[in-house]
């Protein structure tokens, strides 16, 4: 049966059937063949769903859409670009500050790169960026979103991981989301300098005080969303509420860039990409239920236990895994599918909770901009005009460089364990 059970999901995965189909197809087939009882399907399926937790989820992603049709990305390029000045690589700076900024507002790595790629790449290519360049770039500094706060993946690891609090996990991810993305500005000026990129900006200048005023709005929305948070004037969903209702004030009120058709249209766009989550959520929970019945994940685990049982090469081996099958699945499927297995390994080796979601939740941000199946950078290449096999050699030294920061987060817990301890989490 727990052969039944992964060979069928991996052998539907590889013929191309979605994800949420391939897992409660096979999951439904093991309780079937198996006898678990044909009613815990459907039990499974609501109680994956009936999670206090979740009604965050489809709350952020319409935040995050909302802020991102509303034009708060170009206020926060304007402020940006008046901050960082007029220098040799100075519009690839712009792009990741940006890109991580907005990232403490949607939570999403696509839509964050998205909205950043539509307002950056025609002044980065009037300024010598290659295309393909600028879209790497922005597609990894948007990977970022999922690691600072609010983060659609912290939630989900929540809802699976019930010990592990949101703001706690909320907490952990701030400074290796900084990590993380300030890493990426190592390789940006090594090539900018290199072949001279931005070094004859002629681009008008905003002042700074009038790019301030213009994107303040966009800059408190973080403040409101985590300083309600830490304060306890609200829980995570009614944070999530909160940013939808400030966002809306900004669009149609502030900006005035939301009108009722393009307010609709984010609407269904919000509505259809929760669906998909909490579709994919359902069917794991069947999945969930015949491998844990089956006893499949434990014995998976000891598996992996017997390899090794030196805690160092565990974790790069686990590591490993992750980074592969973030290249190929997003971070809510990885949970899903993984978390059944890795969890007794923590639990033996002792680690800190908190600390390994850091840990997978970067490598599924570096998995975000990492061919063959980067969704930001298909969402990025698709706006520059490039072909995904042109970003390959830009790409790989981001690679490279975030690969630095999840090494010093692996190496030192304290980075992403510190502030959670400071706050009483």
């Amino acid at each position: 049966m727990s052969w039944l059970l992964f060979g069928g999901f991996l052998l539907l995965l590889v013929a191309g059937v979605p994800l949420a189909t391939a897992l409660g197809i096979t999951g439904a087939l093991v309780i079937l063949t198996a006898e678990l009882g044909a009613m815990s399907i459907a039990s499974n399926v609501y109680s994956s769903l009936a999670k206090y937790p979740l009604l965050a989820l489809p709350v952020f992603i319409l935040a995050g859409m909302i802020f991102e049709r509303a034009g708060v990305a170009a206020k926060l390029v304007a402020f940006v670009s008046a901050l960082v000045g007029q220098r040799r690589g100075a519009q690839g700076v712009v792009a990741i500050l940006v890109c991580m900024f907005l990232g403490g507002i949607s939570g999403s790595g696509p839509a964050d790169a998205a909205a950043v790629a539509m307002v950056m790449l025609p002044s980065m290519t009037r300024q010598g960026y290659p295309p393909a360049f600028s879209a790497s770039v922005i597609a990894a500094a948007g990977s970022t979103a999922i690691l600072i706060p609010p983060s659609i993946a912290f939630v989900i690891f929540t809802v699976l991981v019930p010990q592990v609090s949101v703001p706690a996990l909320f907490a952990a991810g701030v400074v290796p989301g900084f990590l993380a993305g300030l890493s990426l500005l190592v390789p940006t000026f090594i090539f900018a300098w290199k072949y001279g990129w931005g070094a004859n900006d002629l681009a008008e200048r905003r002042g700074l005080l009038r790019a301030l005023k213009e994107a303040s709005w966009g800059l408190a929305a973080p403040i409101i969303i985590l300083g309600g948070l830490r304060t306890g004037a609200f829980t995570p969903t009614e944070a999530a509420v909160v940013a939808v209702f400030y966002g809306l004030f900004v669009g149609t009120v502030v900006y005035r860039t939301l009108d009722a058709r393009r307010l609709y249209r984010v609407l269904v766009d919000a509505a259809e990409i929760s669906a998909v989550v909490m579709l994919i959520i359902a069917c794991a929970g069947i999945f969930a239920h015949a491998g844990s019945t089956l006893g499949a994940f434990d014995a998976l685990a000891k598996a992996m236990l017997g390899v090794t049982q030196e805690p160092h090469l565990m974790l790069a081996m686990i590591m490993l895994l992750l980074l592969v099958a973030g290249m190929m699945l997003d971070a809510a499927s990885i949970f899903l599918i993984f978390l059944p297995i890795l969890i007794p390994i923590v639990n033996a080796f002792g680690w800190d909770m908190t600390w390994f979601a850091v840990l997978m939740t970067m490598n599924m941000a570096i998995g975000q901009f990492t061919p063959p199946m980067a969704v930001n950078l298909l969402v990025t290449t698709r706006i520059a005009g490039v072909g995904m096999e042109d970003t390959v050699r830009w790409v790989l030294w981001m690679v490279v460089s975030m690969l630095g920061a999840l090494a010093l987060v692996a190496a030192f817990p304290q980075l992403a364990l510190w502030l959670p301890e400071r706050l009483g989490y």
